[in-house]
């Protein structure tokens, strides 16, 4: 497997550089973030190691320009930048899931092995999922409320489709971590309750019934009924 590792920290580039080879994966280096895009766009990677704070072109814009060209490759965003915002930022930039440094190395090689296997496996029936006047397509990407277009960025997208997969139940943070992130953040970040708050703007403000029913102590629920 072939990873572009873009990371402008000489030591931590020769850790990983070397930890990731002998896992038997192939690795290219970039020391800031015109190479990275360069190579992201001229080569063929299965998976993106990204440093947000990178010379040349910051991490985020060199996200927002690979997805541009290849919506489907895994990015991992790989940075020292660990507050719920920083993470909001690189996932709604294009990110597929976010580690914070200093970090376990066998953490990062699960979380590489979940990426790639969640772009191979075989995708789900693109049946449209509807809920009251609600109404999501996973084919086109398009989200309705009361035959109103929503804009939703790709992870509020992702977390809606989960969200309406299991209406009616009551679904945990655990749930959602490991779904809609892949693997778990920091159990002590709010970015799932941002993101739950962010869903009801956009899809409940305004309108009735309200769908997103928040279970203290047990999660999350998306049904017309509280």
């Amino acid at each position: 497997m072939k990873i572009l590792l873009v990371e402008d920290e000489p030591s931590v580039a020769a850790f990983l550089h070397q930890g990731l080879t002998e896992q038997d994966y192939t690795v290219d280096l970039a020391a800031d973030g015109l190479l990275g895009l360069h190579r992201a766009q001229s080569t063929q990677y299965d998976c993106l190691i990204l440093d947000q704070m990178l010379p040349g072109l910051s991490g985020l814009e060199v996200c927002r320009q690979v997805r541009a060209h290849d919506p489907g490759v895994p990015i991992l965003m790989l940075t020292a930048l660990g507050e719920t915002d920083d993470k909001i930022r690189g996932l709604d930039a294009g990110a597929d899931d976010y580690l914070v440094k200093p970090f376990s190395f066998s953490e990062l090689l699960a979380r590489i092995r979940a990426l790639v296997r969640r772009r191979t496996e075989a995708p789900a029936p693109a049946a449209v999922l509807r809920l009251a006047d609600l109404s999501l397509d996973p084919a086109t990407k398009r989200v309705e409320r009361a035959g109103q277009p929503v804009q939703l960025t790709a992870r509020e997208f992702a977390l809606l489709e989960y969200l309406l997969r299991h209406q009616g139940h009551v679904v945990s943070r655990a749930d959602l971590l490991e779904h809609v992130w892949d693997l778990s953040f920091d159990t002590g970040s709010n970015v799932i309750d941002v993101y739950i708050n962010f869903l009801r703007k956009k899809l409940d403000k305004g309108f009735e019934p309200k769908l997103i029913h928040t279970l203290v102590g047990m999660g999350y629920a998306l049904r017309i009924n509280g």
